[in-house]
C-alpha cells in the first residue's frame, strides 16, 4: 500500500534523469526524504508500511520467515550512514529515508500541473512524496526497500549543493592577475628577459651569451648575398666571424640607405649624383 508524506526535505534529487549507484547497478530515479521527527503522523505510517512489507516478504521472498537482520530504508539523522559517517547537519532532528524507482515519478506542483525544468526541483526544497514499501532478497541481502511514485514540490528552501557565487570565484585573491604567478591584468607591461643567441641555439634568460661581443663594438648592416652573410667589425683588432663552409660577401656599411636599405651609387649625397 502506497502512503503519502507530510512536508519533508528532499536532498540527492535524481527524479528527472536516472542515476546509478556508487556500487553501479541499473539506473534508477530517486531522492532522499528528510522527515522531520516531530511529524508523527508520516513517521508512524512509515512504520506501519514497513512491518506490513516484512510479514508479505516472509512469505513471499524470505522464505517463511522474516530474516533475523533484516534492513530497511529508514535511518536516523542524528546517528550515523550505513558507512560508519555521520550525517550532515541537515539530517539533524530527521529520519532519512531514500526512495526510488525505476519508472520516472509523477512530479507536479501545488497546483497539480507537471513540472519538467529540473531547477524547480532540487536539493533542499520540500516537497510531499508518495511512496511504498516492499521486500527484497538479492543475493542474500534481505530487506525492506521505499518505492517513490510522485513528488509534489511544497515550497523552495536553501539548496543543499555547493554553490559558489562569481564574487567568490572571481573576486578578492582570486582576482585576474592578483596572485603572483598568474597572468598580469589586461594592459600591465610585462618585463621579459631576452634569450641570448648561442653556438647551436638560445640559452635560457639571462645566461651569459657566448661568444660575447664587446658593448663598443659596431657591426654595419648585413647586406644579403646569394649564399649567406658575412659580419666584419668596424673597430681592428677583431677577427671576422664566417661560419663553416659559407660562403658571404661583404658590403661596406657606408654604401648602405639606411633608409631605403638599398645600396647606394658611388659619389653624390645619399646615391644622388
Amino acid at each position: 500500500m502506497a502512503i503519502t508524506t507530510g512536508k519533508v526535505r528532499a536532498s540527492y534529487v535524481n527524479i528527472f534523469q536516472p542515476r546509478a549507484s556508487q556500487n553501479g547497478g541499473e539506473l534508477k530515479y530517486s531522492v532522499t526524504l528528510l522527515i522531520p521527527k516531530n511529524d508523527t503522523v508520516t513517521i508512524n505510517s512509515i512504520y506501519a508500511e514497513i512491518e506490513k512489507a516484512k510479514q508479505e516478504g516472509a512469505q513471499k521472498v524470505f522464505g517463511g520467515n522474516i530474516p533475523p537482520v533484516c534492513k530497511t530504508p529508514l535511518y536516523d539523522g542524528d546517528g550515523v550512514r550505513p558507512s560508519g559517517e555521520y550525517f550532515g547537519e541537515e539530517c539533524r532532528g530527521c529520519l532519512v529515508m531514500t526512495a526510488s524507482a525505476k519508472m520516472q515519478p509523477s512530479i507536479v506542483g501545488l497546483d497539480m500541473q507537471n513540472i519538467i525544468n529540473p531547477a524547480e526541483v532540487y536539493s533542499g526544497c520540500y516537497i510531499r512524496a508518495n511512496i511504498n514499501f516492499f521486500a527484497y532478497n538479492t543475493n542474500g541481502n534481505k530487506g525492506i526497500g521505499c518505492g517513490l511514485n510522485a513528488v509534489q514540490k511544497i515550497e523552495d528552501g536553501e539548496p543543499l549543493t555547493a554553490r559558489v557565487s562569481a564574487e567568490e570565484a572571481f573576486g578578492g585573491s582570486n582576482a585576474y592577475g592578483a596572485v603572483p604567478g598568474q597572468y598580469p591584468p589586461a594592459g600591465q607591461a610585462v618585463q621579459c628577459q631576452p634569450r641570448v643567441p648561442v653556438q647551436g641555439g638560445y640559452t635560457q634568460p639571462g645566461a651569459a651569451p657566448y661568444p660575447q661581443a664587446p658593448a663598443q663594438t659596431v657591426y654595419p648592416q648585413q647586406m644579403p648575398a646569394q649564399t649567406g652573410y658575412q659580419q666584419v667589425p668596424v673597430q681592428a683588432g677583431y677577427p671576422q666571424q664566417v661560419p663553416t663552409q659559407t660562403t658571404f660577401t661583404q658590403t661596406p656599411a657606408q654604401q648602405i640607405d639606411p633608409i631605403t636599405g638599398r645600396q647606394m651609387l658611388t659619389g653624390g649625397v645619399m646615391g644622388l649624383q
